[in-house]
C-alpha cells in the first residue's frame, strides 16, 4: 500500500509568495476558481494584495505544503458585508486529485471557531465536492461577475457549523 502524501499547513510567510503567485498563474485554475483578480498575472497588485492580508488582524493565512513543498494556500477572514468568518483555499493544479485540498482544509478547519462559511462556483464540481466531504452545507446560491471567465457565473454558498 502507498502511503498518503504528508500534507501540512504553516503562517504563510513573505517567502512564500513567489511560490504562490506562481501557482495562481495558472489558466485552467484561474478559470476553475472563477472568482480570482481581474489580472492574475498582475504581480504589483497580488504583492499589494498579501500586504494588506498580513496587516489584517481577522485574517489567518496558511501556506500549505506537501511533503515539503508549496501547493499552495488556505485562510479565513470576516466577509465585510455578512460579517462571518469565511475561508478560501488553492491548491496547484498539478495536484488536484490527490486529496491534498480535502486535507489542508480539515487541517485548517481544526483551528478555526464555527460557523464558518466558504463559497464556489456552482460548476466547479471538485471544490464542491471537497466542501461537502468537509461537512459543509449549501446555504445559498448568489450570481457574480467571475473575472476568470468575463461573464455571471453562479457561485454556491456554503456553512460549516
Amino acid at each position: 500500500m502507498v502511503e498518503p502524501h504528508v500534507v501540512t499547513l504553516r503562517a504563510t510567510r513573505a517567502d512564500d509568495l513567489d511560490e504562490l503567485f506562481r501557482i495562481q498563474l495558472d489558466p485552467e485554475a484561474n478559470r476553475m476558481a472563477a472568482f480570482t483578480p481581474e489580472d492574475p498575472s498582475d504581480r504589483a497588485a497580488f504583492d499589494a494584495h498579501w500586504r494588506r492580508l498580513f496587516a489584517r488582524e481577522d485574517v489567518d493565512s496558511r501556506t500549505v505544503r506537501c511533503d515539503g513543498r508549496i501547493v499552495g494556500s488556505v485562510s479565513r477572514w470576516i466577509d465585510a458585508e455578512s460579517r462571518q468568518p469565511e475561508i478560501t483555499y488553492w491548491i496547484d493544479r498539478s495536484e488536484w486529485g490527490r486529496g491534498i485540498a480535502t486535507r489542508a482544509v480539515r487541517l485548517f478547519l481544526d483551528s478555526q471557531p464555527r460557523p464558518v462559511r466558504a463559497r464556489a462556483a456552482a460548476d466547479n464540481a471538485a471544490s464542491v465536492a471537497v466542501l461537502g466531504k468537509l461537512g459543509f452545507v449549501e446555504v445559498g446560491r448568489d450570481r457574480g461577475y467571475a473575472n476568470a471567465r468575463r461573464a455571471e457565473i453562479d457561485e454556491i454558498e456554503f456553512e460549516l457549523r
